[in-house]
């Protein structure tokens, strides 16, 4: 399914003339320096290929991209490509001749036996050119040209070189290049199949290549699929490598070009991180639109480029889809809202493109799939916003954003004083499926929430708050999405934005008596050593009957020094008449699911206590008592 997805995306691709990506033969390389010849094989100059670009804040000059005729997998050994390879094949120079004597002179014959073979079946200027360069050029004395000396130092950085005639490019040569596509053809694999992706009979790849960009996988690439040992090979597809699961060397060509484009800074919707997983993104079409909506609808933003990014690729731009995606992402951050009409104005909603959601992770020189999530494009939109609706809670303040970020939910999930402030790599990856899936949250995500809310203490100094409106929201979410598909949801009536001062549901009557508690607390003792949110909230949330014995005889001092204490006074008494203490006593112990209830009460009893308007009547209410 991965395959077959990723296979047909390159063809989309590939039929888009903007794309720049690589027919079947040929890759796309980064290319520094091109070798200007004369028709007799002189060299003219070295010519550099450098475009400016922005990173972040900075500018930087970063080699071109151009396709070339297909480079080879080099894991170790000798192996040439054509046209286009770096300063040890082309003109065997290198800085490791200190080391080893021979490392560039061996590379630069082979380059040279491989280019001729190659070129002298074309009968064409530019290969007679080539042909007659790499006859008349000696390595040895290759610091003597003046014009190598001049590029010495930057040539020995590494990058490719190409060759240029009359100022075109040598590979792009049409004589060349049919020489070229015949000797692939030729070079085929002999082991034929039928393809598991297309369902072709064809050449069957023995070794897959590898993908670049996926962050903490090996920097010289990692696998999708390959098999290395007998142990993972199945009968009869022993010292086959890839014969175990045959693939045709034209759909491996393909998934591999298209899924290192999407990790890639040339795509212009940028992969984004959750945890160690990461995230590409596409659909099924040309339009671009499609995945940056998708992108913006997790905060990403086109502008975010890591100023420590020293990629050498090139950003293609596609303004409209950037503005869109710049426009829903700052609504994300912003306390903007949004709907899912506004969402698709403007796009196929009659026909949507499929869309996809790849996560991967590192697993050593081989990629591990995280997740893979398949849809209409619509259907996805609708289970980001059920997402959302899920989180949505009365704000603390009005500037917080209205739809909380991913990356914020799995925050609050870590320690803010731990010195390892990453979320479980598998609870991120289980949650992102969950919003995909629109299915419950997984328990690892309220468990280590409600974890937190025991453990930390208020710190304003380290920006820790016990119960914030994050917590309190991914209370709410998980606890919405478990009882959802039940026959009936006993916790309704506490499953909601605000206040509910009509619910009778113990836990949640606890927790707002807490909230009043502390609040009467706070009034009465300015800057307290240790509030009482700080001594008992843990265990007025887990065994309500150890401790609130104790809270309401404590709660009897902060009244009689409070300025509003009979206000605090009738909103206790009004809660004990809904708990009915004297017939319900309080609980010895509460279960995971009713803690969670306890914070939401305590989180919507405090947000009522502290809004202005209420505060105001408060007030109003105390003063018309004492008049009374």
């Amino acid at each position: 399914m991965i395959l077959q997805a990723l296979t047909r995306y390159y063809d989309i691709l590939a039929a888009d003339p903007h794309s720049g990506i690589a027919p079947f033969g040929y890759s796309t390389a980064n290319v520094s320096f091109a070798l200007d010849i004369s028709p007799h094989g002189e060299l003219l100059a070295i010519y550099p290929l450098f475009d400016t670009v922005q990173r972040g804040k900075k500018k930087l000059e970063v080699p071109q991209r151009l396709i070339v005729p297909g480079q080879t997998i080099r894991s170790s050994g000798i192996s040439s490509n054509f046209l286009c390879d770096n300063s040890a094949y082309v003109l065997g120079i290198s800085d490791k001749e200190a080391k080893d004597p021979e490392y560039a002179p061996k590379r630069c014959e082979d380059f040279c036996k491989k280019n001729k073979e190659l070129l002298e079946k074309a009968n064409s200027q530019a290969a007679r050119a080539v042909i007659a360069f790499l006859d008349s050029y000696n390595p040895a004395q290759a610091k003597q040209n003046p014009i190598i000396a001049s590029k010495w130092d930057e040539l020995l950085k590494g990058g490719n070189l190409v060759f240029r005639l009359n100022g075109k490019f040598v590979h792009d040569d049409p004589e060349i290049r049919r020489v070229w596509e015949e000797h692939k053809a030729q070079s085929a694999s002999d082991k034929v199949s039928q393809c598991l992706v297309t369902g072709e009979t064809a050449p069957i790849a023995r070794l897959h290549p590898s993908l670049k960009g996926i962050d903490g996988a090996n920097s010289t690439g990692a696998t999708l699929v390959g098999f290395n040992a007998p142990a993972y090979e199945s009968y009869n597809r022993d010292k086959g490598q890839g014969l175990n699961s045959p693939v045709s060397e034209k759909a491996v060509f393909g998934y591999t070009t298209a899924l290192n484009y999407l990790l890639s800074r040339s795509n212009p919707n940028r992969k984004f991180k959750i945890g160690d997983t990461t995230v590409v993104y596409w659909a099924e079409s040309t339009d671009t639109t499609y995945a940056a909506t998708f992108a913006g609808l997790f905060g990403i933003e086109p502008d975010e480029a890591d100023d420590n990014d020293e990629s050498e690729e090139t950003i293609l731009r596609d303004t409209r889809a950037e503005q869109r995606m710049r426009e829903i992402a700052e609504r994300i951050k912003s306390a903007g809202a949004l709907d899912s009409e506004k969402l698709l104005e403007g796009l196929d909603q009659s026909n949507p493109p499929r869309f996809y959601v790849l996560g991967l992770a590192p697993n050593a020189a081989r990629v591990s799939v995280r997740f893979f999530h398949a849809d209409l494009f619509t259907k996805i939109i609708q289970k980001v916003m059920q997402h959302y609706a899920d989180l949505n809670i009365e704000k603390e303040f009005s500037n917080q954003p209205t739809y909380i970020p991913l990356w914020q939910l799995l925050f609050e999930t870590v320690s803010k004083k731990s010195s390892d402030k990453s979320p479980s790599p598998l609870m991120a990856g289980a949650v992102f499926r969950s919003i995909l899936n629109s299915a419950p949250y997984p328990a690892a995500l309220y468990y280590a929430v409600i974890n937190r809310t025991r453990a930390d203490m208020d710190d304003p100094d380290h920006r820790i708050k016990k119960i914030n409106y994050a917590r309190a929201a991914i209370i709410k979410a998980c606890l919405t999405r478990k009882y959802r598909n039940q026959n009936s949801n006993p916790i309704q009536e506490v499953l909601c934005m605000g206040l509910n001062e009509q619910s009778t549901n113990q836990a949640y009557l606890l927790g707002r008596l807490f909230a009043v508690l502390e609040k009467a607390q706070q009034d009465a003792i300015q800057n307290p050593n240790a509030s009482i949110t700080d001594r008992y909230f843990t265990a007025a949330c887990a065994s309500p009957i150890s401790v609130f014995s104790t809270l309401l005889r404590l709660s009897k001092h902060h009244i009689s020094k409070a300025e509003h204490g009979k206000y605090y006074d009738r909103r206790i008494q009004d809660i004990l008449d809904l708990l009915d203490v004297d017939n319900n006593p309080f609980p010895a112990h509460l279960s995971l699911d009713e803690q969670g209830i306890f914070v939401l009460g305590y989180y919507h009893q405090r947000a009522a206590l502290y809004r202005p308007r209420n505060n105001q009547n408060a007030v109003e209410s105390i003063q018309s008592e004492k008049i009374s």
